[in-house]
C-alpha cells in the first residue's frame, strides 16, 4: 500500500492537465490510467488530427456550451483558448488554425497533443500507471475528522492512499478507448448525482433510411429540427446521408441540441436551395422548364440535384420522373417547389451513445465547486473533463473544456 497526495484518475485530456497542474505546484501525483497508453480517445480526435481547441474569446466559447455554460463562465476564463494555444506552443507544438477557428497540431497529429502532456506530466515527477484499472474509491472510516479522512483506492493491481482525489475519466462515448463510465460509479458511491447520460455530437437514425443515397454529400445545405410547426433549430452547411439516416456536422450541431427530446416526434426539414427564396426557384424552374419542354421532370431536375437524390425529391412531390416538364400543372410544381425548400425527414432516434463524440450527462455541477472543481459533497474530492454533465458544439470546445476543468481541478488540489 502507497500513500499519495493526490491519485488522479483518468489520463487522457482532462486527467494529463490537472495532474501536471498539481505535480507542478510540488505535489506527489500518481496517474492511473486503465490502457496501455496516454490519452487513447486524444487519438482518434478530429479524425486522427485532434482539433485540440477553437481560438475563440471565453464569450464566444461559452455560447458554443450545449450544458451549463455559466457553471464554466470561471474555469474558462482563468484558462482560456489562448492559453491552451500558448501552453503547446511554449511546448513546442506549432499549430494552425482551420475554418471555423479549430486549431490543429501542424503536423496533423493527433499524438503530438498527448506527448506534450505526458512530457510535461513527467518532467515534474508526476508517477504513471498504465494497465490498471481503479475498482473503487472510497473515504476511511474515521469517526474523528471524517472531512480529512483519506481515500481508499483500490486497483487491479493494488491499493492506495490519497488525501486528493482527481476524477478524469470521461464519459461512455468510445468505450473501446475506456470510457466505460467508472467514474459515475464512483462519484455516486461518493455522494454524487448523476444526470442520465445521452448521445451529444452523433448522427440520426430516419425512418425510412435513404440507403441508395449512402455516401452522398450535400454542400450549402440548411437543415431545420421542428416540433409540430415549431422550427428548434436551424443549421446551415453540409450534411451526409448513411446507411441508417445522416450525419456531418450540422447533424451533429442539431444532435446535441435535441438529444433530451423525444426524437420520434420530431421532422426534419431539409433546404436543398437556401440561397433562393421560394420565388426565386420558381423562376429558375420555370426557365429550366421552358428550355426543356419536352424533356422528362427527372431529367431536368437532374441539373438541379445529384442525380440519385431525384427521384426521392420527385416522390415527395408526387410527380412522375417520366411526365414531360409541358405537362407539369402549376400545383404540382408548388409541390417541386416544396420537396426543393422542405424535403421532409422523419427521424426515429440518435445513434448509441458509444458512437458519439462526447457524453451528455454525468455528474451534477450543481454539486461541484465551479472555481475549483471540488465537490460540494465529499471534501478532497475534484472532477474534471467529461465525466462531468458539460459538453460542447463541435470545433475544439469540448477538448478545451477538458483543458480548463483539468487545470482549475490540478491548481486547486
Amino acid at each position: 500500500m502507497e500513500e499519495y497526495e493526490i491519485v488522479v484518475i483518468g489520463g487522457g485530456a482532462s486527467g494529463l492537465m490537472a495532474a501536471y497542474q498539481a505535480a507542478k505546484r510540488g505535489k506527489r501525483v500518481l496517474l492511473i490510467e486503465r490502457n496501455e497508453k496516454l490519452g487513447k480517445k486524444i487519438y482518434i480526435t478530429g479524425k486522427g488530427r485532434c482539433n485540440f481547441t477553437n481560438d475563440c474569446s471565453p464569450d464566444e466559447f461559452l455560447t458554443n456550451v450545449v450544458s451549463n455554460p455559466k457553471f464554466l463562465m470561471g474555469a474558462i476564463r482563468a484558462f482560456p483558448p489562448e492559453r491552451t494555444l500558448r501552453f503547446f506552443e511554449e511546448a513546442g507544438m506549432h499549430y494552425k488554425i482551420e475554418r471555423g477557428n479549430r486549431a490543429f497540431p501542424i503536423s496533423d497529429h493527433a499524438s503530438d497533443v498527448t506527448k506534450v502532456l505526458e512530457k510535461a506530466c513527467r518532467s515534474v515527477g508526476v508517477q504513471i500507471h498504465l494497465n490498471e484499472r481503479v475498482l473503487s474509491v472510497r473515504k476511511q472510516d474515521t469517526m474523528s475528522d471524517v472531512a480529512n479522512s483519506m481515500f481508499d483506492i483500490v486497483t487491479s493491481t493494488g491499493r492506495y492512499f490519497a488525501y486528493s482525489v482527481i476524477i478524469a475519466t470521461g464519459g461512455v462515448s468510445y468505450p473501446t478507448t475506456g470510457s466505460t463510465g467508472d467514474g459515475y460509479s464512483f462519484a455516486s458511491s461518493l455522494g454524487h448525482s448523476i444526470v442520465p447520460t445521452v448521445p451529444a455530437l452523433v448522427g440520426i437514425r430516419l425512418k425510412n433510411p435513404l440507403a441508395p443515397l449512402s455516401g452522398l454529400s450535400l454542400k450549402n445545405v440548411a437543415l431545420s429540427v421542428k416540433e409540430g410547426e415549431k422550427v428548434l433549430h436551424r443549421e446551415f452547411g453540409e450534411m451526409l446521408f448513411t446507411h441508417s439516416g445522416i450525419s456531418s456536422p450540422i447533424v451533429l450541431t442539431i444532435s446535441s441540441l435535441i438529444n433530451r427530446k423525444q426524437i420520434p416526434s420530431l421532422s426534419l426539414s431539409l433546404d436543398l436551395k437556401p440561397a433562393l427564396s421560394f420565388e426565386q426557384l420558381e423562376q429558375r424552374i420555370l426557365r429550366d422548364f421552358d428550355a426543356e419542354k419536352n424533356k422528362s421532370v427527372g431529367n431536368v431536375f437532374c441539373g438541379l440535384l445529384p442525380k440519385n437524390l431525384v427521384p426521392f425529391v420527385l416522390a415527395q412531390a408526387g410527380v412522375s420522373p417520366q411526365k414531360t416538364v409541358n405537362s407539369v400543372t402549376k400545383e404540382e410544381r408548388k409541390g417541386l417547389l416544396f420537396a426543393l425548400k422542405c424535403f421532409i425527414m422523419k427521424p426515429t432516434s440518435l445513434l448509441p451513445v458509444e458512437e458519439a463524440i462526447v457524453t451528455a450527462g454525468g455528474v451534477s455541477v450543481k454539486e461541484v465547486n465551479p472555481k475549483t472543481m471540488e465537490s460540494k459533497r465529499c471534501p478532497h474530492l475534484y472532477f474534471c473533463g467529461e465525466v462531468l454533465d458539460l459538453d460542447a458544439l463541435t470545433g475544439g470546445f469540448n477538448l478545451q473544456i477538458a483543458f480548463a476543468t483539468g487545470y482549475a481541478a490540478g491548481n486547486a488540489v
